[in-house]
C-alpha cells in the first residue's frame, strides 16, 4: 500500500476542518479521500467501501465519535480499521476515554504537519502490516486445506482422523474383512498400442467409477497401482454385508470397463478373512494391507480372463444371492490348493443394488 494508494476517511462537522485537514493530506501525497460531515455519515461510507485509515472527530451531531468509534471497534469487519480521533487540547480527558475504546491515535487541533505525518504514517503502516499478516492467514489455511483434501485422498478418512489427533496410525490386526482386487485384462499390450493420453484418460475413467462405485457399496478404496484396484469391506468401517458388496463392486467395474471408450474387460478376486493395515511411508504417506487374505485375492484374480472369483470362505457368505461354478480346488502361487468359485451372475433378489444406466453416464463416452 503506498500513499497515494490509502483510503482515508475524514469525519468532522466543520467544514473548516475538514477542508485544512484535506488539504495537509494532499500535500503530504495522500489523495484518496472521502469527506463526512457527521457519524451517520461515516457509518454509511465505512460500510459502503473499504479505507485504511479514519480520522475522526469527536464532538459531531447525529451519532458522535464515541459512538461511531464503538461501532467500528465491535464491527468484525471494520475493527480492524485504525482510528486517530481529531481534538482541541481541552478534549484530552475524552482522548483518553476513546483510547479506552479502541482508537490507535489522536490529532490535536490545530493541526500540526510533523505530527500529522508521523501519526498517519505509523498508523497505515500497521494497518499494511495487519493486511499482509491477514493474506499470509488466508494463504496458510488455504495451503492447509489443500494438504487436508490430499490427505483424504489418499487414506481413509478414520485414518486421517488419528493421524491428526495422535500424529500416527496404529497398525491392527482387522477380522472378516472382504478383500477385492482387480485389474484389466490386457492392459500391458493396450498400453503398447495407444497414445499415452488415451490410456491415461480412461483409466481415469474407470479409476473414478472404482472410486463412486467403492462408496456406494460402502467400501473403502485403499490403492490403485496401474491398472490394479483394491478395495475392503467391514475394515476401518463396519459393514453389514461385506461380500456382497465386494461381489457388487466386481459386477460394476466389469460394466464400467466394458462401456468404457477402451472396451476393456475386468478380472477380480475376492477373499474373506484377516488382514493387517496401516500407514507406511515418512514424506509420503500409504495406508496398505498385509496378510493372506490379501494376497489370496490378487491370486483369485489371475485364474481366468475375465472372470469374477471368490474362494470358499467369501461364496459362503453368497452362494444363496449369486450364480456360479465351482472350480474345485485350484493351485495359487505361494499358497497351494484351495476351492475356488466363479462367480457369473447375481441372483434376482440381490441384484436391485446393481449399477443403473444413468450411474455409467459419467464413464462411457
Amino acid at each position: 500500500m503506498t500513499i497515494s494508494d490509502a483510503a482515508i476517511l475524514v469525519v468532522d462537522d466543520n467544514e473548516d476542518n475538514r477542508y485544512t485537514l484535506s488539504q495537509r493530506l494532499e500535500l503530504e501525497g495522500y489523495a484518496n479521500m472521502a469527506m463526512a460531515k457527521n457519524g451517520r455519515e461515516a457509518i454509511d461510507l465505512l460500510t459502503a467501501r473499504p479505507f485504511d485509515l479514519v480520522l475522526l472527530d469527536i464532538m459531531m451531531p447525529e451519532l458522535n465519535g464515541f459512538q461511531v468509534l464503538e461501532r467500528v471497534k465491535t464491527d468484525p469487519v471494520l475493527r480492524h480499521i485504525p482510528v486517530i480521533m481529531i481534538s482541541a487540547l481541552s478534549e484530552l480527558e475524552s482522548v483518553v476515554r476513546c483510547i479506552g475504546l479502541g482508537a490507535d491515535d489522536y490529532l490535536p487541533k490545530p493541526f500540526n504537519r510533523v505530527l500529522l505525518r508521523a501519526r498517519i504514517g505509523a498508523c497505515l503502516e500497521r494497518k499494511r502490516l495487519h493486511d499482509q499478516e491477514v493474506t499470509y492467514l488466508e494463504e496458510i489455511e488455504r495451503q492447509r486445506r489443500r494438504a487436508d483434501r490430499l490427505l483424504h485422498a489418499i487414506l481413509p478418512a478414520t485414518a486421517v482422523t488419528e493421524l491428526e489427533a495422535t500424529d500416527q496410525v496404529v497398525p491392527r490386526r482387522f477380522d472378516g474383512v472382504a478383500v477385492l482386487f482387480g485389474d484389466i485384462v490386457g492392459f500391458t499390450a493396450y498400453c503398447e498400442e495407444h497414445p499415452p493420453e488415451e490410456v491415461v484418460s480412461n483409466l481415469q475413467l474407470l479409476v473414478e467409477a472404482f472410486e463412486d462405485f467403492s462408496a456406494r457399496q460402502g467400501m473403502e478404496k485403499i490403492k490403485t497401482i496401474g491398472d490394479a484396484m483394491l478395495a475392503t469391506a467391514n475394515l476401518l468401517v463396519p459393514h453389514e454385508d461385506p461380500v456382497m458388496a465386494s461381489v457388487r463392486l466386481a459386477f460394476d467395474l466389469a460394466e464400467a470397463a466394458r462401456r468404457n471408450p477402451a472396451k476393456w474387460k475386468m478380472r477380480a478376486g475376492i477373499h474373506l478373512g484377516p488382514v493387517v493395515a496401516g500407514v507406511v511411508g515418512r514424506s509420503k504417506f500409504s495406508f496398505d494391507l498385509w496378510g493372506d487374505t490379501v494376497n489370496v485375492a490378487a491370486r483369485l484374480a489371475n485364474l481366468e480372463s475375465p472372470a469374477i472369483h471368490l474362494s470358499s470362505a467369501a461364496w459362503a457368505q453368497v452362494a444363496d444371492r449369486c450364480r456360479g461354478v465351482c472350480l474345485g480346488a485350484v493351485a495359487l502361487k505361494g499358497k497351494g490348493p484351495i476351492v475356488a468359485y466363479r462367480c457369473e451372475d447375481l441372483a434376482r433378489n440381490a441384484s436391485c443394488a446393481g449399477i443403473h444406466e444413468a450411474d455409467l453416464s459419467a464413464y462411457s463416452p
